[in-house]
């Protein structure tokens, strides 16, 4: 098949060219700059350069690919982001989910694309009321902090668009492993080692947590398997932060987290920090796994944190 991947040097496109390449696809994956497209050329695939946020360079592109699927993983996100100003953090990224993906569906209309799948996320976004565990068919949050309401709408207006046009939108959990903040070397995973992640309040918030290897594997699965839809792709064991933080310090070898009211918090990390770190949900992955015959390699970040922080 010829697979386009909007976003193919990205946290999970750099994963999945080298994997669909191997498998005997004919891959086009899409960069930023001349470095990311060499990338993709050298894991085997033809990178180009397109702009996620110019519908003129999404056409161009998608149509000169003519993809049998389409998959769409396409972010603007580099370095640590200001929990207080989380939509400005996320705005050209909220760009590429709202006319980035209007774009990239209506070129794959064109294009005569026979599948598409779309990049979702999953956590926060949940209603932070109810349930400790959401699933697929449970409301997103309908009063999110005011910082992240841009960002919450993004991420729905995706979802939607995608569903709307018979694909699948994969809503993924946090992220962990090689590459990412919560892996060797990256920020947030330095920041517990020196202790400077606390626990917030009653740290009740629960977490859904994904290793890159696994939102790569789910979305290989989503190519080719599924009806359209949305799909939760997360472990099988959504915690609050109160056990998974220091599990998390213990595995690398870091104190103990401190406890910190929630007021106290709210003055570096706003609302909205506040709010992930104590009222947040967690969401199940049973459609998923029943649906896309998927299933977690780290079935749990218990598993995740000892052994899949480093490169795999």
């Amino acid at each position: 098949m010829r697979i386009f991947i909007a976003g193919g040097s990205g946290a999970v496109g750099s994963r999945l060219v080298p994997l669909l390449v191997a498998a005997g696809h004919e891959v086009t994956g899409t960069a930023r700059s001349e470095a990311g497209a060499a990338r993709i050329a050298a894991a085997g695939g033809r990178g180009v350069i397109m702009d996620g946020t110019d519908p003129a360079s999404i056409r161009l592109t998608v149509l000169e690919a003519k993809p049998d699927v389409l998959v769409h993983q396409l972010t603007a996100l580099s370095g640590s982001f200001d929990f207080k100003r989380f939509d400005e953090t996320f705005a050209v990224t909220n760009r590429m989910r709202t006319l980035g993906t209007d774009a990239l569906i209506a070129a794959a209309k064109e294009a005569g694309t026979g599948r598409i799948v779309v990049q979702g996320y999953t956590g926060w976004t949940n209603e932070h009321a109810g349930a400790a565990v959401k699933t697929e068919a449970d409301p997103i949050d309908p009063n999110p902090v005011p910082a992240a309401r841009n960002t919450l709408a993004a991420i729905a207006h995706a979802e939607r668009a995608a569903v709307a046009a018979g694909g699948l939108a994969l809503r993924f959990g946090n992220f962990y492993g090689p590459g990412q903040s919560l892996g060797e070397g990256g920020e947030m995973l330095e920041s517990v080692r020196k202790g400077k992640v606390p626990i917030v309040g009653s740290g009740a918030g629960v977490w859904s947590f994904c290793h890159i290897d696994d939102a790569v594997a789910a979305t290989v699965a989503a190519i080719t398997q599924g009806d359209a839809g949305v799909y939760n792709i997360v472990d099988d064991e959504p915690a609050p932060v109160t056990e998974w933080l220091p599990a998390l310090a213990n595995a690398v070898g870091a104190k103990r987290p401190m406890r910190v009211p929630a007021w106290v918090a709210r003055l570096l990390i706003g609302d909205f920090g506040v709010a992930w770190m104590t009222t947040a949900r967690g969401s199940s992955n049973a459609k998923a796994k029943a649906e896309l015959g998927w299933t977690p390699k780290y079935a749990s970040w218990r598993e995740g944190f000892r052994t899949g922080l480093t490169a795999s």
